[in-house]
């Protein structure tokens, strides 16, 4: 008997084994199949001239067509220089998760630390609805809160909301205020495995908190730091359409359309459905190079990586 159909049958035999654990896992086979494989078929109206009387079988072939439709469009530049833009800025504010979980990790385990982890994971459970509708009632120049503020002080208010150069910071740090607490948790999770004997060992070496911070939290976080970076790089292009388009308004436009929400006003709103698909895939190539990209830079500088 050959190793091919030696492994072959161990394999099948192994089946048979755990034929019970199969079938609870058939499901979720199914599932997936039918809601992330299935649907890849309608990729090819990015490549057609979609008619949905016709569907996407009985469409006519438009090749490129549509792709350089967007590449020529003066629409193109400026969703991704806005894309970018918000992508980049919200990347600069990922290590700060981690330092949220280094402050939690040094704090005596008593009813003071469990009251300020609540208190900083409950902004994640406010639905993105309400979170602008509270930043609309805050922000507001006249009513809300910082335009009393201003006007308190003598000051002339801002209109946070309506301004065009400050709606990525007015995105960033919200989205901050409201995740960091929860983006934190895995972080305290991947800290409370390390060894306490390690702590020990340094206290008895004379290490100060800081020291026990640099050379060994530190370092215990980078696998799961990397992991994470990688997969929020790949999504780079892939900024959040419900709050941006909720936040979006005549006076901020210029640096609010982003591709996720072009894409959705060209597509259900003008019903172009054949350029809203060439621009989402677009989108989700650009994604998938640059996750390849960063998890092989990530494989050779620190030996971490997806794969």
């Amino acid at each position: 008997m050959s190793s091919g159909q030696f492994s072959t049958g161990r394999t099948w035999a192994q089946i048979r084994r755990n034929w019970g654990l199969y079938v609870l896992l058939f499901p979720a086979v199914i599932l997936t199949l039918l809601f992330a494989y299935k649907p890849m078929y309608g990729v090819l109206i990015a490549f057609k001239d979609y008619s949905p009387a016709s569907g996407i079988g009985g469409s006519p072939w438009a090749g490129l067509k549509y792709f350089e439709k967007f590449f020529n469009s003066y629409q193109f530049s400026a969703t991704l220089k806005n894309t970018l833009v918000i992508s980049l800025y919200s990347m600069v504010t990922f290590p700060i998760p981690i330092m949220l979980a280094l402050m939690v990790n040094q704090m005596r385990p008593n009813r003071f630390r469990r009251f300020f982890q609540t208190v900083s994971y409950m902004p994640h459970f406010i639905s993105t609805v309400v979170m602008v509708g509270l930043m609309l009632i805050l922000f507001s120049p006249s009513t809300g809160l910082v335009g009393n503020l201003y006007n308190l002080f003598g000051g002339d208010p801002p209109d946070l909301m309506g301004s065009s150069a400050l709606f990525s910071s007015v995105y960033v740090w919200s989205d901050v205020w409201q995740h960091v607490g929860w983006d934190s948790i895995i972080f305290i999770a991947a800290l409370s495995a390390v060894d306490p004997s390690l702590y020990e060992a340094a206290t008895v070496d004379g290490a100060s908190r800081w020291h026990k911070i640099r050379y060994i939290d530190i370092p215990m976080l980078m696998p799961t730091a990397v992991t994470l970076l990688i997969l929020r790089v790949g999504g780079l292009l892939g900024v959040g359409f419900e709050k941006v388009y909720l936040m979006q308004n005549d006076l901020n436009l210029p640096s609010s359309e982003i591709l996720s929400t072009y894409v959705y006003k060209i597509g259900l709103l003008s019903s172009q459905y054949s350029f809203s698909s060439a621009i989402n895939l677009f989108n989700t190539i650009i994604n998938f190079i640059l996750l390849i990209i960063v998890n092989q830079i990530s494989k050779k500088v620190s030996e971490n990586s997806l794969w």
